[in-house]
Order: structure tokens, then C-alpha cells, then sequence
């Protein structure tokens, strides 16, 4: 456990991604198997289900710290993490725990089926033997809440880097319903497996963004254009009568989208698509946010399937007939990919091809792009016809030209505070619209980035003298200052008490030459709904 403590101590006190893999890559290196299937397990969401609720958890904190309740809530109120305010307020020990981490959670796997007062004998006794870090870590894997800032992703390159074994042969290793408790590290993670070769994707290959003006990429007649669709970027490899579905995070989310199974037998093996996973119903392209609806579930049901269909929408082909053709030209690819879809009977399959589109002119490009938002794209991608498939983020060949974003006038009615160098500041911010009788605010979106460190401070100290409430962490303020809010996209959302859901929020700039009254209306951004 003391080792793991470290670990978290070192991946808390950084926001540098190399920093963070080197730490973890360290501690694969040097941890029992048993505990580094636990930490694989956690990191990738794995956690053993929470054994004590918080409520009392919070009331043995204060008995056990000797404080009054009421001065333990407001401590949580200002902290805004219950297993770090605990450790915070706790007595201090000088002494380190031998115990490992895989003891740990396995207390806790049986801890759950006790009664309240072996639990709360279990929780004190370790409370007393724990340095702070100890204490801190304990208490989130017994809230059940772990969460720290390192992705499955950057597990898994630091693991790769641990055991020199390929990140993408690793991420599919890692999927699945594994547990933790029954299966060791040299089953899970070193052992051969001949079927990840099967499931290897390419390296992505990314646009820039654009710059100048796309008249300035030269003649017309060396680019095509096709629009930037805002779904998942995803490769769909059919192998040995196989279907493999890669997220451009690299995350393998085969399970997620069953409907491609349909492609087996249909498509020949030794395809690899590159296209856009995207949510397509009733012969009508849906929205991002109809898309998050799949997204993240452990499980797909058929009622989901039948609510949020998803096609791919290909635009790049990077193998055929097992061959490797990323070195040919886009042009080469292209012509590769319009031939295979149509010889294939496209119409009963999940599966669109993005229109390829070579303008005359760049006001043609101009003019397309403006059809965007009708479209439900985010734009265009130019990509040079000549091009091969290349790794990674690189200038000259394939750039991106987004729309401008939208952008509505909100009022600032909750904040909270921030994380890392910003948890000392209220720098997370809920917005609200008024209703269509400019009466009451109306919440529809939060967002924390996009003002100086000077105005988060500004702000900061002026939440602090106008706090109306307080909810746990998070305060109400008095309406009062006007933000404008820039987004990517907005759809009507049954999830949300407004009735509309936005795609990026972010502060564009703090609005202090409107009064409140001045601030847009749930309607206006309802018009916004393309």
C-alpha cells in the first residue's frame, strides 16, 4: 500500500504526461503482480464495489478526529473531496502500513457483508496506521469514488513501457470483463496471445488545423474535400473472419458496437476502414449527443441499439486483401474504397461512404463549408490528392477548417472549485438562460476554461462575497455577471433540465459591459438547433 500511496502522490503532483508514465512505468517495475493487477484494474475502472456508505463514513471521521459534525461538513464543504478531507483532519501518524494493496482490497471485498460496527472497527484501525498520502488513498478505494487524472490510455503506455509489449497488443489485452481477483498478471498481461495480431490497428493520421486562408495551399486541383463529420474517429478491421472496432484514443471498443458484426463474411477479410462512427437513425444523421448515449455503457441492450443505431462512415482505406496500401496516394486509397462499397450490397449493411468532393475552385470550398451546420458537420477536411497515410499529427498534407464556433450570452449562477494549482479558486462555473418569460435563470451549461488566471482570481473573490448557498462543494451566487459562452454544437436533450444539451462549452470572454437582463434566453439557443 505504501508503494501505491507513492505512486498516487507522484501521478497528484504532476500535469505532465511523461512525468506521470514514468512514474507508473516505475512502479510496474517494482510492484508485486498481485498489486499490479489491482492498479491495472483500478486505473481501467475496475474498482471493487464501494463496502460503506459515505454518510457514515463522515460521521466516524468527526468522531474519530474528535470534531463536531457540523465543523466536519463545512471542512468537506471547502475541501470538495470527502476521502481527502478525511485525511486531512484525522491525526497524523509517523508510521507506514506493510500491508499491500491487494490486502487492502481484498478486506474490502469482504467487508461489504459485515455489520456496521465491524466496519467501523476495520476503518478506525486503519485510520491509525496510515501516513496522510496512506490515509488519503485508503479512503478512496473504501468510497469507491478513485478517480485521479491518469486515462486508461496513459496506464497503458506506461505498462507498455514496464514490459516493452506494444500498446495496441496491450489494449487488447485489457478488455473485457476481467477480474482482478481471479486472474494473475502473466495470464492477463504476459502471456502470448496469438489473436491480438488480428486485432493490430494502424497508427491514426491527423489534420491541422487551418491556419490562413485555404487559398494559400496552392492549386485547386491538388486537394479534394470532404466534410469533417462529428462522431468517433475509428478503424473497423475485418480479419480471419473477425470484426475489431479501434476509437482513435486507441481504446478497443468492439463490444460497444455490436451492429458491425454484420460485416463478417460480407466484407473480405483483410480490410481495414478508417471512417466515423456515427449515430444514424430512421435514414437521418443524429447528433453527438445522441451518440454519448452509447458511449461509456458497459453493456449495449437491444433497446439501445434500436434508439441509437451507428454506421461508419468511411473516407480512408489503409488495408486491402491483408496488404498494407497506407504508402499509396489518397487518390490511389480513395478509389480503392469507392470500388469495394460498391460492390457490396451497402444498403443492408452499417456502413456510409463520406462523399468525396474535388471543387474547381477554393470559393467552392468557401461555399461548401457554409453548408456545414445543415449537413451536422463540423466543417471540412482538406486533404491533398497525393497524399499517403501518414502517423500522427503532421503539416502539409490533410488540414482542417472548423466552423466558426456559436456562441450565446449566460448568466454565472453556480461555481465550484477548481483542481490541481486551481483548487484554492472557484474556477468551475454553471451558466444559466433565462426562461421564455425572463423570469427565472435556467442552468444549460458548465464550463471552466477560458479566462486569465487574473480573471479566474477576480471572479474568485467575488463569488466568495456573494455566495446566496451552499450545496456540498458547490456554491450559488448571485446573479450578476454575464459570460459568453462558445460551443461547438446543441441538440435537445431529455437528460438535462434544460431541454438542450451544448458540445464543448467555454467561456469566449467575460461579458462586463452587459447586465444580466441582456443575457440570452433558452429560446435563442434553442434557434440554434440546427
Amino acid at each position: 500500500m505504501r508503494d501505491f500511496a507513492q505512486l498516487i502522490k507522484a501521478l497528484d503532483n504532476t500535469n505532465k504526461t511523461n512525468a506521470k508514465v514514468a512514474a507508473l512505468s516505475e512502479y510496474f517495475l517494482q510492484a508485486s503482480d498481485k498489486d499490479k493487477i489491482w492498479t491495472i484494474a483500478i486505473l481501467s475502472h475496475r474498482r471493487p464495489p464501494r463496502p460503506i456508505n459515505t454518510t457514515l463514513l463522515r460521521t466516524w471521521a468527526s468522531e474519530f478526529a474528535t470534531i463536531p459534525l457540523w465543523l466536519f461538513e463545512e471542512s468537506y464543504h471547502i475541501v470538495g473531496d470527502l476521502a481527502e478531507t478525511i485525511a486531512l483532519v484525522i491525526p497524523k501518524v509517523l508510521s507506514h502500513t506493510s500491508k499491500s494493496l491487494t490486502s487492502f482490497l481484498e478486506d474490502m471485498l469482504h467487508l461489504k457483508k459485515k455489520s456496521d460496527e465491524e466496519k467501523k472497527a476495520y476503518v478506525f484501525k486503519h485510520w491509525q496506521s496510515l501516513d496522510y498520502y496512506e490515509c488519503f488513498v485508503f479512503n478512496k478505494l473504501i468510497t469507491g469514488g478513485f478517480r485521479i487524472g491518469v486515462s486508461q490510455k496513459l496506464m497503458t503506455r506506461a505498462l507498455s513501457k514496464a514490459t516493452s509489449i506494444p500498446e495496441d497488443e496491450l489494449a487488447y489485452k485489457l478488455m473485457g470483463n476481467w477480474n482482478p481477483n481471479s486472474i494473475s498478471f502473466e495470464d492477463l498481461v504476459l502471456k502470448e496471445d496469438k489473436s491480438v495480431v488480428l486485432s493490430k490497428p494502424y497508427p491514426f493520421y491527423l489534420a491541422y488545423p487551418i491556419e490562413n486562408e485555404p487559398s494559400e495551399l496552392g492549386a485547386i486541383s491538388d486537394w479534394a474535400i470532404e466534410h469533417k463529420w462529428d462522431g468517433i474517429r475509428g478503424q473497423v478491421i475485418i480479419r480471419d473472419n473477425q470484426v475489431f472496432v479501434w476509437s482513435r484514443g486507441e481504446e478497443l471498443v468492439t463490444d460497444k458496437y455490436p451492429e458491425f458484426q454484420d460485416f463478417v463474411g460480407v466484407i473480405p477479410n483483410g480490410t481495414v476502414i478508417d471512417g466515423e462512427l456515427l449515430p444514424f437513425k430512421n435514414n437521418e444523421l443524429g447528433s453527438f449527443n445522441d451518440l454519448q448515449t452509447r458511449i461509456g455503457r458497459k453493456n449495449i441492450s437491444k433497446k439501445q441499439l434500436e434508439q441509437t443505431p451507428v454506421v461508419l462512415r468511411a473516407y480512408d482505406l489503409l488495408e486491402w486483401e491483408g496488404i498494407d496500401i497506407r504508402t499509396k496516394t489518397y487518390k490511389e486509397r480513395r478509389e480503392l474504397l469507392d470500388e469495394l462499397f460498391h460492390n457490396l450490397k451497402a444498403s443492408s449493411l452499417p456502413l456510409q461512404l463520406s462523399e468525396l468532393i474535388l471543387p474547381s475552385s477554393w470559393d467552392e470550398v468557401t461555399e461548401e463549408r457554409k453548408k456545414s451546420r445543415a449537413l451536422r458537420s463540423e466543417g471540412l477536411m482538406i486533404k491533398k490528392l497525393d497524399a499517403v497515410y501518414g502517423v500522427g499529427r503532421k503539416k502539409g498534407d490533410w488540414w482542417k477548417w472548423k466552423l466558426d464556433p456559436l456562441t450565446i450570452d449566460a448568466v454565472l449562477t453556480y461555481a465550484m472549485r477548481g483542481h490541481g494549482r486551481r483548487s484554492n479558486l472557484f474556477t468551475d462555473y454553471t451558466f444559466g438562460l433565462w426562461d421564455e418569460n425572463k423570469k427565472e435563470l435556467v442552468t444549460f451549461a458548465k464550463a471552466y476554461s477560458g479566462l486569465t488566471d487574473a480573471e479566474f482570481r477576480q471572479v474568485d473573490a467575488w463569488i466568495k462575497k456573494n455566495t446566496l448557498e451552499r450545496f456540498g462543494p458547490v456554491r450559488s451566487v448571485t446573479p450578476y455577471h454575464v459570460f459568453e459562452i462558445a460551443f461547438e454544437g446543441v441538440a435537445l436533450s431529455k437528460r438535462h433540465k434544460s431541454g438542450v444539451a451544448t458540445r464543448f462549452p467555454r467561456i469566449l470572454r467575460w461579458r462586463k459591459d452587459k447586465k444580466i437582463e441582456e443575457a440570452n434566453s433558452l429560446e435563442d439557443l434553442k434557434l440554434l438547433i440546427s
